[in-house]
């Protein structure tokens, strides 16, 4: 897979990036946090501009949600069951995204991008509860930023080490969301309290 996508960069450049990255997002089986690696190590490499490679990943990611919200909005859940498996999207993932979903609400569209096989189902269920368009943009377009700049930016810390980011996510991939979660969080409740405070809330 990394081949094929290594020659989708090379050949379509800035444009190869949004394509990869909506397919992902929507459900292909694209190593996304992976291609985002490669991504920062291609402009460690001076093959890429950094700037122009975080928009185009971040309009991939947004283009790619917002298709899957718009479709669980339209279709609803029989739409996901029927053809998720095409997509890799299970019946377990959506079973397992369901409950996180009822748990956590439209925060796992933010948070969602970092736990693996979740971001997939998220913007899915987004649509299928009828989360209104804002409210959904704001957590899902906020996250895709966060995500693209947070594996963009490794990709180009590690250079050619890049590859390495496949070893960590699996073995510290519980820590990593565990971390990932926490800082949330606490953001989260500093925003909540600023808002509370000025009489403001999303």
């Amino acid at each position: 897979m990394m081949q094929h996508l290594m020659y989708l960069l090379g050949h379509f450049g800035y444009f190869g990036i949004i394509i990869a990255l909506m397919g992902g997002i929507i459900g292909l089986p694209i190593p996304d946090e992976i291609l985002l690696t490669y991504i920062g190590y291609l402009v460690f490499n001076d093959q890429l501009n950094y700037m122009t490679s975080l928009v185009s990943a971040v309009t991939g990611a947004i283009g790619g949600i917002s298709i899957s919200y718009l479709l669980g909005g339209k279709f609803g859940l029989p739409f996901l069951r029927k053809f998720g498996p095409k997509f890799h999207l299970t019946e377990k993932r959506i079973n397992k995204t369901k409950l996180l979903f009822s748990k956590v609400g439209p925060f796992l569209l933010f948070i969602g991008y970092f736990i693996p096989g979740i971001r997939h189902v998220t913007a899915y269920l987004a649509g299928i509860n009828g989360l209104s368009y804002k409210k959904f943009a704001v957590y899902a377009y906020s996250g895709a930023i966060v995500w693209c700049f947070t594996f963009i930016t490794l990709g180009t810390k590690l250079g050619r080490e890049w590859k390495k980011v496949g070893i960590y996510l699996t073995d510290y991939s519980l820590y990593i969301i565990i971390l990932v979660v926490l800082l949330l969080l606490i953001f989260a409740f500093v925003y909540f309290k600023k808002s509370k405070n000025s009489g403001k809330f999303v």
